[in-house]
Formats: C-alpha cells, sequence, structure tokens
C-alpha cells in the first residue's frame, strides 16, 4: 500500500464509523512518558545489582540515552510492559545474577512511569474526539500499555468520557501487530472492521490494522515511527493528530 498525503487523500474519515487511537506517541508525548523511565530503570537497576548495567539495559529495550528516545520498533516502543520486566529480568541474570538475586534486584528497580504527571498530549483531546463524536463517529482507545495507568491517563487528559472502548495489554488478547486488539472493539462498539480506522505511531499499529482489514490506517510522525517505516502501511500519514481536529 502505497502512502498518500492528506492533501490527496481528502477526509480521512469519510465513511468512517469508528476510529481507533494508539496512546503513547499518537495522543501523548511518548518520550516523556517513556524517555525517565528507561534511565530510572538502569539507575535502580544499577544500584540493586552493584554493577553498571544501563547500557546493556538500554540496548536490549531499544532505547537510546543521548536522543532520549526509544528506537522505532524496538521493545520499548510497543512490547507491553508485562514483556518488558520479563525481558529485563533475563538480562540481569544475563550479565551476572543469579536467579534469586535477579528477581529481587528487578522488584526493588521495577516502576512504571506515573500516567497523570508524563501525560502530555499532543493536541486537544477533547477537540479531536468531540468532533469526531458529532459526525457520529465513535472513538477507541488500543494500547500496549496496561489498563490502570491508560485508564488514569485518559481521566487525568479529561477525556475519558469521550472514549466508546478501551482495549490493553493486560486484557488477556493478543497484542499488537496482531488484529485481535482492535477486531475486539469493533466487536465490542458493534462497527464493521471494515467501517474503521487505525491511527498510529507504530509500524505495530498499522499492521494491526492491515491485519484486521481495517478502512484506513493513518499514520502519526509524533512518536516512534518515522515516514519510512510508516509508509507502506499508511493510507495517509501526518505530522501529528492535531492535523485530525475539526475545521472550525
Amino acid at each position: 500500500m502505497n502512502e498518500r498525503s492528506v492533501a490527496g487523500s481528502g477526509d480521512p474519515f469519510d465513511g468512517i464509523g469508528l476510529v481507533v487511537f494508539d496512546k503513547d506517541g499518537t495522543l501523548i508525548d511518548f518520550d516523556a512518558m517513556w524517555s525517565g523511565w528507561a534511565t530510572e530503570l538502569g539507575d535502580r537497576l544499577a544500584t540493586a545489582t552493584g554493577r553498571p548495567i544501563q547500557v546493556p539495559l538500554y540496548r536490549a529495550l531499544g532505547y537510546d540515552p543521548a536522543t532520549g528516545r526509544a528506537k522505532a520498533g524496538g521493545p520499548a516502543a510497543a512490547m507491553p510492559m508485562a514483556r518488558l520486566r520479563d525481558l529485563t529480568l533475563a538480562l540481569v541474570r544475563e550479565t551476572g545474577s543469579g536467579p534469586a538475586e535477579a528477581a529481587a534486584a528487578v522488584d526493588a528497580a521495577w516502576h512504571a512511569p506515573d500516567p497523570l504527571t508524563l501525560a502530555h498530549p499532543l493536541t486537544d483531546l477533547r477537540r479531536l474526539f468531540g468532533g469526531l463524536r458529532d459526525r457520529g463517529i465513535r472513538v477507541a482507545v488500543a494500547t500496549s500499555d496496561d489498563r490502570a495507568p491508560t485508564e488514569t491517563t485518559l481521566a487525568g487528559l479529561g477525556v475519558a468520557d469521550l472514549v466508546d472502548g478501551i482495549v490493553c495489554a493486560d486484557d488477556g488478547l493478543i497484542v499488537k501487530p496482531a488484529p485481535d486488539m482492535l477486531r475486539h472493539l469493533c466487536a465490542l462498539l458493534g462497527v464493521p472492521v471494515e467501517a474503521t480506522a487505525m491511527v498510529g505511531d507504530s509500524t505495530a499499529d498499522l499492521a494491526m490494522g492491515r491485519a484486521a482489514g481495517v478502512a484506513r490506517c493513518i499514520g502519526v510522525l509524533s512518536g516512534t515511527g518515522s515516514r519510512l517505516d510508516l509508509g507502506p502501511l499508511a493510507d495517509v500519514i501526518v505530522g501529528s493528530v492535531a492535523e485530525l481536529l475539526p475545521v472550525d
């Protein structure tokens, strides 16, 4: 599928009954949420193990401390928290800790980003979601984050009442890029997949949309994916969801 520009595609929501958004990197600033988490996790693990574990940890996570950004397609960009924890535990063991020592170190170091103070919206989300709903289009979120922080984030941003459905990494479904999360939302909200649009910043988001058979995949450049990454999977690419706001 060849990416089309916004100007060449007309209304990206024409014929759409449901828009499913990714969360981190799409609705909120990815790096504000996750870069500090990665560096703090490295420091906590170094203290817990007594070894300078930061460099191999960053490499395993796909995090670049020089830029403060997660690498596109890397674990930190798309992997659920439970799998990131498993990856971290395996790394600690590989770098010299026994099973019990590694488990204790990860228990001491592990933490989640603050879903309130670190959630910086990338546009006026109430206006975006409200504009879609005014057109009779339902709004949902499909994220690789867990449910509790996702619900806290949406409530803190003041948009929980505008979101018709949420599916998260710990809901028991196969995660992105498999189509299960997206198809679940369509079934839950009674909207055909063929009348659904997927909006996301990563190849996992858009690959999920393609696998599910959505009408439109919209890539945003505000997160971890580049135009080169997203182009083969996208119908439309925009700089951020701010470009999808309703026209006054």
